[in-house]
């Protein structure tokens, strides 16, 4: 039993959600100890190769994750978690008024592939960046992996492009869609964007920038250095969230899909806790 092992309240609540088994022999390893393989990795950044010996063999391990990574599950099953600890909290599963989005420079490590390389000036960073759309509650409605090249304007465009139907679906009579930004953002073009991809999205959202402290507004308050911004502290807490995981302090993953596919996993382990717990 390790620390990123599945309690038992943990493995009921996802148990369903995995894929049944066909109808052959027996498995020699249960889902759950695959899943405990797949976290332990997760968790603590080591190489498949070098899973403890207590738990399945890593190419078990390996071959599960790579099908359900490859057949979309993980990010799945994000959602539908998502979609419980939204309802737990007396909220609407889907529909939300406030979304934050932000996005994390990391440095790629020698697994990267060339087409996850790329430099943010701005962080003096050599490696991707990884762009959050989370609620109040710091979970995610989308993620999305570019180069660190790629402008946070061009992707939150694309993550918004990919994640479309999610606005198209949404009903004309809910209010609109605050999506809270920060100053290195900017709305018009963004809007301008979105409305060539679809045209009634500014309709159902709106972009607002979140309020810059100035320095006369910190020395009144007697404050200095980094000042948290109402409701903005939440997706920066997301983004250390990410950071109790050893696999995703930096990105070790050879393409951009893989690295969304690691986030998605880190929120999954984060949402069954709080499932599990609350």
């Amino acid at each position: 039993m390790y620390l990123s092992s599945l309690t038992d309240e943990e493995w009921l609540i996802i148990e369903p959600l995995l894929p049944k088994k066909k109808l052959t022999r027996p498995p020699t390893w249960s889902k759950r100890q695959i899943l405990d393989g797949i976290f332990y990795q997760l968790k603590n950044g080591c190489n498949w190769a070098d899973l403890p010996k207590d738990l399945p063999p890593y190419s078990t391990v390996f071959w599960h994750y790579k099908q359900w990574r490859s057949d979309g599950l993980i990010e799945d099953i994000m959602e539908i978690l998502h979609h419980r600890v939204r309802e737990k909290q007396g909220r609407k599963p889907l529909w939300t008024t406030l979304i934050m989005i932000d996005s994390q420079a990391v440095k790629n490590t020698c697994n990267a592939s060339i087409e996850t390389k790329g430099f943010c000036f701005y962080k003096s960073t050599n490696g991707i960046k990884r762009h959050l759309a989370v609620d109040i509650l710091g979970f995610p409605f989308f993620t999305h992996c570019t180069q660190a090249n790629i402008s946070d304007d061009q992707g939150l465009i694309e993550m918004l492009t990919i994640h479309i139907d999610f606005f198209k679906f949404k009903p004309v009579e809910l209010p609109k869609t605050t999506i809270l930004l920060d100053n290195g953002y900017h709305p018009d073009f963004l809007e301008a964007e979105l409305v060539k991809i679809y045209p009634q999205i500014m309709s159902k959202i709106q972009f607002q920038l979140s309020p810059k402290p100035s320095q006369s507004e910190k020395v009144q308050k007697g404050k200095s250095g980094f000042v948290p911004v109402k409701a903005r502290w939440v997706i920066e807490r997301s983004n250390a969230w990410m950071e109790r995981c050893k696999s995703l302090v930096k990105n070790f993953e050879r393409t951009l899909e893989n690295a969304t596919t690691k986030i998605h996993l880190c929120f999954v382990r984060l949402m069954l806790r709080r499932l599990a717990t609350s």
